[in-house]
């Protein structure tokens, strides 16, 4: 067997947020989201199904799955593979929007229901931390209460996710273990043997595909690597010429260092020709 890299939009979207996927994208939030007995899920829709012909044309390089939960909560899962500006801001955003938008003119605030933005990185978000689940909430900010949990911002990064299969405690694991590894997989795990997740192996199972999907992934895939060498580039060439700006930096502190002890023994064009610097700059000096 071999199977899709799921962290991409294609494979993503045909796992989660296709007509098939309720049973799936139950299974997975209900892990995800750490509901009780009580508070599980056990019916949702899924809000603009995926079609392949809409997915050609993507050139970002995430793609969600909405859906809205039987109690009319709603819910935008992400899976966002590049670290690019604007990301954090974008996330808040389109979880607000999902908020405000829902009152059609008239109506009163009260019909707004919640709205939980579920978001999966593959990279690190927050580095003071090794956690690699991160809630966010409003809340007042020196006594911790609570304002509203209208609006929920989640975190997965995938990158500090470091469980092996042998060390899988929970079904919440398993998921984020399969989310993060399934394109590396040549067999389906006993350990990951659970119908849901058994399910998602088998959609994104290349032997079940047409060529068209497969071309489409591959292509998909390509284009992520090639932002991420670009990405890679920049920041190696923002280091070189950071460090060349700080080696010019340092050596003009020294010469005017040397040009202040020199002030009080030579005069100014003396003192330009020993330092290099202009006679306009020992005069700034003085």
């Amino acid at each position: 067997m071999k199977f899709l890299d799921v962290k991409t939009d294609y494979a993503f979207k045909k796992v989660f947020g296709s007509k098939e996927s309720v049973p799936i994208l139950i299974s997975f939030l209900n892990a995800i989201l750490d509901y009780d007995e009580s508070n599980k899920i056990t019916h949702l829709d899924i809000v603009d199904p995926y079609q392949i012909p809409l997915l050609k044309g993507m050139k970002d390089t995430f793609v969600d799955v909405k859906a809205q939960l039987a109690n009319g909560k709603h819910v935008i899962i992400e899976m966002q593979v590049l670290n690019v500006k604007g990301f954090e801001k974008r996330i808040l955003y389109n979880a607000a929007k999902q908020y405000s938008q829902q009152l059609k003119r008239g109506e009163a605030y009260q019909l707004v229901n919640p709205v939980i933005a579920l978001t999966f990185t593959d990279f690190r978000m927050f580095d003071d931390t090794q956690e690699w689940i991160s809630h966010f909430r409003l809340i007042e900010r020196k006594r911790f209460i609570e304002y509203s949990d209208d609006v929920e911002l989640i975190f997965v990064e995938l990158p500090k996710f470091k469980k092996t299969l042998e060390t899988l405690d929970n079904t919440k694991d398993k998921w984020i273990y399969f989310l993060k590894n399934a394109g590396d997989l040549d067999y389906i795990p006993e350990t990951l043997s659970e119908p849901c997740i058994k399910e998602a192996f088998e959609t994104v199972n290349e032997a079940a595909l047409t060529k068209e999907e497969l071309e489409l992934q591959e292509k998909r895939y390509d284009y992520i690597r090639i932002q991420k060498g670009a990405l890679a580039l920049a920041r190696e060439q923002g280091m070189e010429q950071g460090m060349e700006q700080g080696m010019k930096q340092g050596a003009k502190l020294t010469k005017l260092e040397i040009a202040k002890n020199l002030l009080d023994i030579l005069d100014d064009e003396t003192i330009s020709k020993k330092t290099g610097l202009s006679v306009d700059e020992i005069k700034a000096l003085r």
